[in-house]
C-alpha cells in the first residue's frame, strides 16, 4: 500500500503550497491514501 504523508502545514503559505503541488505529486507517486496533517492538529 503506497501512503503519502505530509506534515505539519502552516499557514496560509503552506496550504497555498499543498494546493499548488499536491496534483502533481500524487501523479508522480500515485500513493492509496493520501494524509495531509494541519500544524499540531490530531
Amino acid at each position: 500500500m503506497r501512503i503519502l504523508f505530509i506534515g505539519d502545514v502552516v499557514g496560509d503559505k503552506g496550504v497555498s503550497m499543498i494546493h499548488h503541488y499536491l496534483p502533481k505529486l500524487k501523479q508522480t507517486v500515485r500513493p492509496q491514501v493520501t494524509i495531509v496533517n494541519g500544524e499540531n492538529a490530531t
